[in-house]
């Protein structure tokens, strides 16, 4: 008999050590509490932050890929507010079903060596208004270019408004992040680190709001949807280090996690197109219909998203970017 429970115990012993293990490599923890000034330095309006997500969201609905007409005029309005901020636009054209569509680039820093690529996906998915997915990536997109427009940067920094990366384009070839990631991979360009904003305004502070693809997560994280999640592939470093950048400068709770591209949602976006060419790249969202129960409906609409929410994350972004791209 006690044999049988020092077994038990030892085997008990090596689950917990197991379990330990598997928390460690997939939630990366940090311990560094330590803020900084940016916290009650936020330059980010919540305002233009809604008038953007309520545009493209209300005025170009739709702006799938089958209605070019609305795309159109959707990728004309982020290349309008791009050039107001006084940033030149380049307009990278492909075709796709005899249509043509466009990823619009603007450029900070240095054109030459390493570069961070940051981007968001401006297409809906059907005939629907798509603020959250992702007017609200895209909104974020145009005020972290206001914020960083004349910051001392030092290095390549790259941000991308992309066409086509909802269905029936997705994972495929004609997405428009694997159009760039694939001319960027020819030009032997030196990318450093990719971020997705995919689906970034949405948050609750009910109970059970916050699901996951696997059970197990639940005990390894909040369930409370009140937090932004850092999502990058299983053995990078990449999403604890976005991770403790941005927490420094926010209070809004941010936590990472390190998975398999076998587990639903953790290459649901355009970081998977860097990932296809070797690319580092991470995924910044409130991890979309894990929480955002109208992803893909009519209700997905302006007025559910949480704006100060969104600007204190882009407010942390542009700081931490800022930081990133000093040499």
């Amino acid at each position: 008999m006690k044999k049988l429970s020092r077994f038990i115990f030892k085997l008990f012993i090596l689950f917990a050590i197991l379990l330990l293990l598997v928390w460690i490599a997939v939630v990366r923890p940090t311990f560094n509490s330590k803020k900084s000034a940016a916290i009650n330095n936020n330059s980010v309006s919540p305002d233009l932050l809604e008038a953007h997500v309520e545009k493209l969201s209300v005025d170009f609905l739709s702006r799938s890929y089958s209605n070019v007409d609305n795309l159109n005029k959707a990728a004309d309005y982020i290349k309008n507010e791009f050039e107001l901020i006084g940033l030149a636009v380049e307009e990278q054209k492909y075709t796709y079903l005899e249509s043509e569509y466009k990823n619009l680039i603007v450029h900070l820093g240095p054109t030459n060596g390493p570069k961070i690529v940051i981007g968001a996906h401006y297409d809906v998915a059907g005939e629907l208004p798509g603020a959250d997915d992702n007017a609200s990536g895209v909104a974020g997109l145009l005020e972290l270019a206001r914020q960083l427009r004349d910051k001392n940067i030092q290095k390549g920094l790259t941000l991308v408004a992309y066409t086509l990366e909802e269905p029936p384009v997705y994972r495929t070839e004609k997405m428009g992040s694997y159009v760039h990631a694939k001319s960027e991979y020819k030009k032997k360009t030196d990318i450093e680190l990719m971020i997705s904003l995919e689906m970034i305004g949405y948050y609750s502070d009910q109970e059970g709001s916050q699901t996951f693809p696997i059970k197990l997560l639940e005990y390894f994280y909040p369930t409370e949807g009140n937090y932004i999640a850092v999502i990058d592939i299983l053995m990078s470093t990449w999403g604890k280090k976005v991770k403790q950048g941005l927490a420094k400068h926010m209070s809004l709770g941010v936590h990472s996690i390190n998975a398999p591209r076998s587990i639903p949602g953790i290459d649901f976006s355009d970081h998977r197109s860097y990932w296809n060419f070797g690319y580092n790249a991470v995924m910044l969202s409130d991890s979309s219909f894990y929480r955002n129960k109208a992803y893909h409906t009519v209700n997905d609409t302006y007025d559910r998203l949480d704006y100060n929410k969104m600007s204190e994350l882009i407010n942390a972004l542009s700081y931490y970017l800022q930081e990133l791209t000093q040499k």
